[in-house]
């Protein structure tokens, strides 16, 4: 009975009690933090930045209980986008898992690939790093996440296994890009540096960490398959496992015609959405109106009536609501920082720690800063246009140079991505995979640990020797 309590008493909470939490602790600082602003200005480039020598304090405006309790509409409203993109793309699911393809093209899969399980996961990594350093993948690999997962546990792998394959392989990628153009691209016009400064030293630094990923998941992931107990979410996959029909007598059964024509389907959009990101840099509208006749077509190709594809459609969104309502949620936190007017305070603050202190000092805290920022500014342009102006002055300062500074940005806004509740990304891609945000952020943690170390140890040379960036 007392063992039972004290299990009891250590439950982690709830993603929906964790992220209020949080609103509740911002809240309260509106009432501590005063309020600031800098002034913006546009520069040579065309592009609206803070103007690092204007801030000033002004007066704040604390948010109170009503504020408080409005926080997670607004934020819904600022990320409604993304929300009905996640209902989108599980009624879409729900309308294909009704078809069986996809089950039935795991377990192809499973017997083509037997005994080579493990090779599925480099590939797959190196595929969505790839995209992250060169074109900026980041939403976009959403719905793919919801393919990866049942695949991993069709190779016996868990679903863990299936949403990093996707979610880390494109955030390392985003975050130590050689090329990426809503980070390195955009830092780099503010800064007024050439884009091939540092191509070398960026590409070796993606290329270990692309590496670093790869195996580490691939030793995680041949752990449980060893030992599926081992895995944190071994009970919930279980249970899927058993929805998804992956067993050994399913992989007798023949894929019928009418399955292989939802899964070209399947296929031909998302290679009809990698070619809009990449020729007409199209975003969650876009892709969403894919998925929406994507979803249209396979309940036609599957001889469903009208009412049976709205009526699919409608059970899948039903499942992801939650993950949409979460969005809206962790997007509150930032709302009540820009309405209390204390984000420029934050930012002032950090940067202030940084200047006092000795040359290699300060890079390692510059990372941290930038890494506390991200939490706050989820968006790389946005983080850009708002520290890049501050921190290249302020790292000359300490004679950093500007392409570590750059180089220290692009880490601090893109790792934290793995963890942080304010990020859409991985409150949708955790959504549409149904991992709970707590199990996940145990099972990252220790990964996190280790991109950190390794983000020190790239940072220190370019410190040392600037000529490595240039």
């Amino acid at each position: 009975m007392n063992k039972n309590k004290e299990k009891k008493s250590f439950k982690v909470p709830h993603t929906f009690v964790i992220i209020f939490g949080i609103l509740v602790l911002i809240t309260i600082l509106t009432w501590i933090i005063p309020g600031g602003e800098y002034d913006r200005v546009v520069n040579s480039s065309g592009r609206t930045v803070v103007d690092a020598d204007s801030f000033k304090y002004i007066a704040s405006n604390p948010q109170g209980l009503l504020d408080l309790l409005m926080a997670p509409l607004k934020g819904f409203v600022e990320k409604a986008d993304v929300a009905a993109f996640i209902l989108v793309v599980g009624g879409t699911f729900g309308i294909i898992q009704q078809t069986g393809a996809i089950n039935a093209g795991i377990l192809k899969v499973v017997k083509r690939f037997k005994g080579r399980e493990i090779l599925i996961i480099p590939i797959v990594i190196c595929i969505f790093s790839l995209g992250g350093a060169v074109i900026g993948m980041a939403e976009e690999t959403i719905p793919f996440a919801a393919i990866f997962v049942p695949l991993a546990l069709g190779l016996g792998y868990d679903s863990i296994t299936g949403m990093a394959m996707v979610f880390v392989g494109a955030t390392v990628g985003f975050s130590s890009a050689m090329l990426n153009p809503f980070t390195v691209g955009i830092a780099k016009g503010i800064a007024e540096m050439p884009m091939k400064a540092g191509m070398g030293y960026r590409t070796v630094v993606w290329l270990i960490f692309t590496a670093v990923a790869a195996v580490y998941l691939m030793l995680y992931a041949k752990k449980v398959r060893n030992n599926p107990e081992s895995s944190i979410m071994f009970e919930e996959d279980e249970k899927r496992r058993q929805e998804l029909h992956l067993t050994t007598e399913e992989e007798e059964k023949e894929i019928t015609l009418r399955q292989k024509l939802v899964l070209v389907a399947l296929f031909l959009s998302m290679g009809l959405i990698v070619f809009g990101v990449l020729r007409y840099e199209w975003y969650i509208n876009e892709i969403a109106g894919i998925f929406i006749g994507l979803g249209i077509i396979a309940g036609i190709l599957n001889k469903m009536s009208a009412n049976d594809i709205a009526e699919n459609f409608i059970t899948g969104a039903k499942d992801l609501a939650g993950a949409a309502m979460i969005v809206g949620l962790a997007s509150g936190i930032v709302i009540l920082c820009n309405e209390a007017h204390i984000m420029d305070t934050i930012l002032y603050g950090l940067s202030r720690i940084i200047e006092p202190l000795p040359h290699l000092l300060s890079g390692y805290v510059m990372l941290i800063v930038q890494s506390v920022i991200n939490f706050f500014v989820g968006s790389g342009t946005g983080q850009a246009a708002l520290t890049i102006p501050i921190m290249v002055p302020l790292g000359e300062l300490v004679d950093i140079s500007r392409e570590a500074t750059i180089l220290i940005y692009q880490f601090g806004n893109g790792f934290t991505d793995l963890i942080i509740p304010t990020s859409g990304t991985l409150i949708a891609t955790l959504g549409i995979t149904k991992i709970p945000f707590a199990k996940w952020g145990k099972w990252i943690l220790k990964f996190l640990i280790l991109i950190f170390i390794l983000q020190l140890l790239f940072i220190t040379p370019a410190l040392l020797f600037p000529g490595l960036l240039s």
